[in-house]
């Protein structure tokens, strides 16, 4: 349900009865000092009660909401004390070599996904691999210029050097 307030609807009035002040004054009608003052009079009063009426709203107590209660925690558990004795443990600690992932044959200049897939038909599927590989037999087996063959085992070796510094 839409509750509407009580002042907008006394001010309403309030405005219709200057309105109709406004009205009589304009036209010839009779008793007219006596319907201007009347009407004029009973504007004010619907102005007045609106007012008191939203003052009236304003002071209504607001109700605060009950206190929450707070919860302190439990408290925590006594803890035992521990001999040093117990505690001891061997460290043993071992160097283990991690081995160097293998470089993508990607990585090397100039070889792709389509191309990778080629070489690795022909059993090269590493940079170890490529940097082995004779140039002039991947050109003939590619069937592509061996410059450029040449260009993949030379970047190979190039990257097998900077891997291993």
């Amino acid at each position: 349900m839409v509750k509407m307030r009580t002042d907008y609807i006394l001010y309403t009035v309030a405005v219709i009865f200057f309105v109709i002040t406004a009205i009589v004054a304009a036209y010839q009608v009779e008793n007219q000092q006596l319907w201007i003052v009347s009407t004029a009079v009973l504007g004010f009063f619907f102005i007045g009660l609106g007012y008191i009426e939203r003052t009236r709203m304003q002071t209504q107590p607001i109700r605060a909401p009950p206190p929450a209660t707070i919860q302190m925690p439990a408290p925590p558990e006594p803890v035992q004390p521990i001999s040093v004795e117990a505690t001891r443990q061997e460290v043993t600690t071992a160097i283990v070599e991690v081995p160097k992932p293998a470089l993508d044959i990607t990585q090397v200049k100039g070889v792709k996904a389509k191309r990778a897939e080629q070489l690795k038909a022909l059993g090269i599927s590493t940079v170890d691999d490529l940097a082995s590989a004779s140039a002039e037999d991947l050109g003939t087996k590619l069937k592509i210029s061996p410059k450029i063959t040449e260009k993949w085992v030379a970047d190979a070796k190039a990257l097998l050097e900077k891997a291993k510094h």
